[in-house]
């Protein structure tokens, strides 16, 4: 294991020299830190061992002050001298290893690429490290929240999903990218927008847009809304990604930019607002830098079937799942206490039908672009 240190650069080869983030720098020191806690248990003939925030429902709780979902205090044991803990300790090692290799290489791989490089037969014996990639993915998962490390800044990324364009000039590892020149399909989101990889240069926008699907993003982006209204426009390909999350939270937070989302009038798209506005009940460790609390839901309304005098056709009739989900996102702590939403997702399950945004497209093709979102906008007709 390479010594903790403030060293900026991590030596490959006599030739050769990585130069380490301060992300870097901290994910190292933490790594090394796990690993010097496994040493010293060794040297002081203890069982090695270690406490990971347990990732239950029952251990998650909604933060009333803050506005986000948070972990509790309450923490599992992963024992190495445990026979039915002894293969997840080993493989929260590896994890932590291989992690550590990436950093020091100065690489990153996916989720999947690092399944592939940690994946072997165990020495002397026909078992397997990790027997797919279900067993691999919530190891991972506990190292971050173990390190309280992003996975991002372990230099592991998922598939990229979402795009944006607009007002603002950023830095994407060196290159300077004018999102305002991106064309029909935008600057692609990716999924490690860390201050380290993406910088924010020049933003003229006063604020953000994010639709739910990629049709409806083309729909704004062709009509040029995010010119005509100074902003960013930005899409998830329906639930957004960590790296989507990620930057809307960096943009809101950073550049103190309000965040509007344009969503479909079902339980689906209601509970994508909630994790974009309060955070994920799966992933409640990642709130604090994922969840925008005065993030606004800007449509589609259970209202908007009469109001904007849309046709009998464009109703999608509620299944026994949707009116399930309904009643349990009625439910969230978050939604509880709030009239405003709970006479919404009622007037959703008493109408018995959903729609989607798309359904707009039946009053005038852009009819979205032009007159539905900048009439809630101007009215700031929206739900929070």
């Amino acid at each position: 294991m390479a010594k903790k240190s403030t060293n900026h650069f991590v030596e490959m080869t006599e030739n050769s020299k990585v130069e380490l983030t301060p992300a870097d720098i901290r994910a190292l020191d933490n790594l090394v830190g796990l690993a010097d806690m496994v040493v010293q248990s060794a040297k002081s003939k203890k069982d090695p061992k270690v406490e990971i925030p347990s990732r239950t429902l029952s251990n998650v709780r909604y933060n009333k002050r803050k506005r986000y979902i948070e972990m509790g205090k309450n923490k599992t044991k992963r024992e190495l001298f445990n026979l039915s803990q002894a293969k997840s300790y080993m493989q929260t090692m590896l994890v932590s290893s291989g992690c550590k290799q990436l950093i020091e290489q100065g690489k990153s791989t996916s989720i999947r690429g690092l399944y592939y490089l940690l994946k072997h037969t165990i020495e002397g014996t026909r078992e397997e490290t990790f027997g797919d990639q279900n067993e691999c993915d919530p190891i991972i998962e506990d190292v971050e929240v173990l390190l309280n490390t992003l996975r991002e800044e372990l230099h592991l990324y998922a598939q990229k999903k979402g795009d944006m364009v607009g007002m603002i000039t950023l830095r994407d590892k060196g290159d300077e990218i004018d999102c305002s020149k991106m064309g029909s399909g935008g600057y692609g989101i990716p999924s490690i927008v860390e201050p380290d990889t993406i910088e924010f240069l020049k933003c003229k926008a006063k604020f953000i847009l994010h639709v739910e699907k990629g049709t409806v993003w083309q729909r704004f982006n062709e009509d040029k809304f995010w010119q005509k209204h100074n902003c960013i426009l930005t899409h998830g390909g329906g639930q957004p990604s960590r790296g989507v999350r990620r930057l809307l939270s960096r943009l809101h937070n950073e550049l103190n930019l309000p965040v509007y989302c344009v969503l479909d009038n079902d339980p689906w798209g209601y509970y994508i607002y909630s994790v974009i506005k309060q955070g994920s009940i799966n992933l409640a460790y990642e709130s604090q830098r994922m969840a925008i609390p005065e993030a606004k839901f800007l449509g589609l309304r259970s209202i908007d079937y009469n109001r904007c005098g849309l046709s009998p056709s464009v109703k999608i009739a509620l299944n026994d799942n949707d009116r399930k989900r309904a009643k349990q996102i009625a439910q969230y702590p978050w939604f509880l206490g709030k009239a405003k939403w709970q006479k919404e997702i009622n007037k959703m399950l008493q109408n018995d039908f959903k729609l989607e945004v798309e359904a707009l497209i039946s009053k005038n093709v852009s009819y979205v672009t032009e007159v539905y979102v900048p009439e809630r906008l101007k009215a700031k007709d929206w739900l929070d």
